[in-house]
């Protein structure tokens, strides 16, 4: 009886405000989880896929569905909507019911509509990586350089076709030149209608009867080929240059696909980089720290003089405007290069240095204030 039927928004598990799309994908869900050819011998999940089925079958039909707002389960008493044919007496054709099943069976049997059959249209090449290594000044300033890899050129005797001079390829007769082909299966439905990649041309529409001996039938053979390019000043270690059109040859007309080639930054043993930045260390000696004066920082653009302000202590950074990384947006900005300056203390000594000391430190006596342990008292 009607009165014994669950609501369908409840069946489907959706507000009665739901659009198509959610209609649908509350539906594939349950059709693909209860579906009989999933659960076989399993009668309720047959059940519960029937009262699915029913459920979308009303509301993905504007129609159906405005009369079943208005009178429930009663709109289809009398025969409204059964006798249509369909399954459980109800009409699928206003559905888009083949795209669901198909996506189901896709699932269920490793095929259905939604199969990737290739196209024999003409297709682009795959992109080639590879990798070169670089020095870390060669990153700062820009450089050219040339790389060498395996290149498929087009095959001279066949020009690219596969075929043995002479001959030409033919038209597939399996699936006459489409690279695909269509087949049917037998469902809990009826019919379904799946599209595969043609096993005997492999999509492209053609097949070679005699092979160009050359090439062996694939219509390129691999070379090494050398390309020149240009790396911008400011790349970092891990970026790609592209070479658009050095990659893998198309098929059917497509075009190549591209070379792809990452940057392999070799460390440096003095400067270290953070984006745009450039940091190093420079050690400095005491009377240096202590007096001040001038000294020599090396930088990428070679050595410069700095001036070292009086009583200036270990591990004082100072910042060096312009001497770091160009942008690669513009080359003519420029990071900053930080250098921290180290204050060395002297390991070993002669007698006449220790002496100097010394007196140095008798001379300073009473100017560093040293912590100087408390007095206890009587009792303590």
């Amino acid at each position: 009886m009607a009165e014994s039927k669950r609501d369908y928004y409840e069946v489907l598990g959706v507000p009665k405000d739901a659009d198509e799309a959610a209609l649908k994908k509350a539906y594939r869900a349950l059709a693909k989880k209860y579906h009989p050819d999933a659960n076989p011998g399993d009668k309720e999940a047959e059940q519960k896929f029937k009262e699915a089925s029913e459920a979308y079958s009303v509301l993905s039909d504007p129609e159906k569905r405005r009369q079943y707002d208005q009178f429930g389960h009663a709109a289809f008493e009398g025969g409204a909507g059964g006798g249509a044919g369909g399954f459980g007496g109800f009409d699928f054709s206003g559905a888009d019911m083949g795209d669901i099943f198909g996506d189901i069976f896709g699932d269920i049997f490793g095929g259905g509509r939604r199969s990737s059959a290739r196209s024999n249209g003409p297709m682009r090449g795959a992109s080639v990586r590879t990798s070169i290594r670089i020095t870390f000044e060669e990153a700062i300033f820009g450089c050219e350089k040339e790389i060498e890899i395996n290149y498929k050129e087009e095959c001279s005797d066949c020009h690219g076709t596969g075929a043995k001079p002479g001959t030409t390829p033919q038209t597939c007769p399996k699936c006459n030149g489409k690279g695909k082909i269509m087949y049917t299966q037998q469902s809990f439905f009826g019919t379904v209608q799946n599209v595969q990649t043609c096993p005997d041309c492999g999509g492209t529409g053609k097949v070679i009867r005699e092979k160009c001996p050359k090439c062996y039938g694939t219509g390129y053979v691999t070379t090494r080929k050398k390309f020149k390019f240009d790396i911008p000043a400011g790349i970092d270690n891990g970026q790609v240059r592209r070479l658009a059109g050095a990659g893998e040859p198309g098929t059917n007309g497509g075009g190549r696909g591209d070379l792809l080639i990452e940057i392999i930054v070799s460390p440096h043993p003095v400067f270290k980089r953070q984006d745009t930045n450039i940091f190093s260390t420079v050690p400095i000696s005491f009377a240096k720290a202590a007096l001040g004066g001038p000294i020599r920082i090396r930088t990428v653009d070679g050595e410069v003089e700095y001036e070292v302000k009086p009583g200036t202590q270990t591990d004082t950074r100072v910042r060096l405007r312009g001497k770091g990384v160009p942008s690669l947006r513009n080359k003519n900005v420029r990071g900053d290069h930080y250098v921290t300056l180290v204050v060395q203390v002297p390991e070993r000594l002669t007698e006449a240095q220790k002496e100097a000391l010394r007196k140095f430190d008798e001379a300073m006596n009473g100017t560093v204030h040293e912590e100087k342990p408390k007095k206890k008292g009587f009792f303590k």
